[in-house]
């Protein structure tokens, strides 16, 4: 398409955007007209909330997702509903919390017999199929893996990776690889694999709407990389550390090859590019880690502390989305959904019930409202709200890398505990004592929102599920 038409193109489709985002119209027709933006989500897996350059790292350069975070918004408020992979990847697919419809834990070791995202919800990848877009998935799936969850038939037309939770990064030691259904032999590095097969997916797509996820395994273990890339880290003297940056840098230059491969097909200014975390890094004890760091925040994946559940953020769109912007209200991986599809002019139905929200107004500075008025968090007994300045979190003390006791007990999880995270982002001083209001209001808020979800469909190893406390 030559760029005088793909410009014109572009302009009348931001005044239908314009209209769907400030509540003007009533959505578009199924059929997807020419200039709708293509979706790009860039998911890391386990990745540390401070391992990336844009995010304080110093060992470790990302210069390629470091220059998204400078050509978009970075998110330092960025959440996501689960402190580890499936349950996240369930809310960020439906745009609704996840304990909503029992899918509050994994669900377990990717066996043909393991359940799923339940297939009463309806993807991200579906509305923006009925929209007109081709959908595509590459990397790790982690939302079942019988035949009934498989990503064909949840909305993908194409589906590159696997089916479970983990896979080595090397040939031959792990669970199968996909080609759609068709079980392959994959020789490449596995976050290599992904990069070619995303390439792959933006060339036969580029002159048609689409929506790819790219969901890197990386840096979730084992902890595998390749020697070129462990060898630029030799002055990281921790080994696990080390392997960690080099799978830190093949995930950024796979990141890289992505947005420069849209960059070169013309379509910045078409396409929306997105990049979270599943979960923050899992420093926990007790567990295997990776090498990550969560500094300056305080707790690991699997706890609702903010090194569980707070994680790097950014939003891209040439020409639509302001650069260099930093966006300091609270977000969630929830808000991708309707997001996404207010970007593609879908308008969403209250009958979907949506937990997330639209983020273009208020990522362009059209809205000066906050995005949520709290946002909330459970994992079996784990706990947590946030509102404004103030979490209230019961957590796990036995994953809590700084509050364990360490003669292998599991004591139960913490009390409730009240932190004021904009004076103290490490949560380290408990002020529920000094601030019995706040601690109730925000207490009654989650028991509140608590009695609205389901029951756990499962438990963790599938067994069978009781309700929560």
């Amino acid at each position: 398409m030559k760029p005088r038409i793909r410009r014109a193109l572009r302009a009348s489709w931001l005044a239908a955007l314009t209209m769907v985002m400030t509540g003007q119209g009533d959505g578009i027709a199924s059929a997807a007209p020419a200039g709708k933006p293509n979706v790009v989500l860039l998911v890391a897996d386990d990745l540390g909330f401070g391992d990336l350059g844009f995010q304080g790292a110093r060992d470790i350069p990302t210069p390629h997702l470091d220059a998204l975070a400078q050509g978009g918004v970075r998110c330092t408020n960025g959440y996501v509903s689960g402190p580890y992979c499936s349950p996240t990847r369930a809310g960020l697919l439906t745009g609704r919390y996840q304990q909503r419809f029992g899918h509050e834990f994994n669900p377990g070791n990717g066996s043909a017999k393991a359940p799923g995202l339940p297939v009463s919800e309806t993807t991200l990848a579906d509305r923006l199929k009925a929209a007109g877009y081709a959908t595509g998935l590459v990397g790790k799936w982690h939302l079942g893996s019988a035949a009934q969850f498989h990503p064909q038939k949840r909305g993908f037309d194409e589906f590159f990776g696997f089916l479970g939770g983990q896979h080595t990064y090397f040939a031959g030691k792990s669970q199968d690889i996909y080609r759609g259904g068709d079980i392959i032999q994959e020789e490449a590095y596995l976050t290599d694999a992904f990069a070619r097969e995303a390439l792959s997916f933006i060339d036969r797509h580029k002159d048609h709407p689409f929506f790819l996820q790219l969901s890197f395994n990386a840096v979730h273990t084992p902890m595998d990389a390749t020697e070129d890339r462990v060898a630029r880290f030799a002055a990281i003297e921790d080994p696990k550390r080390r392997t960690y940056a080099a799978m830190v840098s093949a995930l950024d230059e796979a990141a890289g090859k992505v947005i420069e491969r849209i960059r070169s097909a013309g379509l910045e200014e078409s396409t929306l590019i997105i990049f979270f975390s599943d979960n923050g890094g899992p420093t926990m004890l007790g567990t295997t880690t990776n090498g990550s760091r969560n500094v300056p925040l305080r707790g690991s994946k699997r706890t609702t502390l903010e090194g569980g559940v707070r994680v790097p953020f950014v939003l891209s769109w040439k020409g639509t989305l302001p650069a260099g912007k930093v966006y300091e209200q609270p977000i969630i991986q929830l808000d991708i959904l309707p997001t996404a599809l207010a970007a593609a002019g879908v308008a969403a139905k209250p009958e979907w019930k949506l937990d997330g929200v639209n983020l273009l107004p208020h990522l362009n500075g059209h809205s000066e409202q906050t995005p949520h008025d709290a946002l909330y968090w459970r994992l079996g007994e784990q706990a947590a709200i946030r509102r404004g300045d103030w979490k209230l979190v019961r957590y796990d003390q036995t994953v809590d890398i700084d509050g364990a006791k360490s003669n292998g007990s599991k004591p139960p999880v913490t009390p409730f505990r009240l932190y004021n995270l904009t004076n103290d982002i490490g949560e380290a001083q408990d002020l529920s004592a000094e601030n019995p209001d706040k601690t109730k209001e925000l207490l009654a808020a989650w028991e509140d929102w608590s009695r609205q979800l389901a029951p756990p469909l499962w438990r963790p190893g599938n067994q069978p599920a009781k309700p929560v406390d």
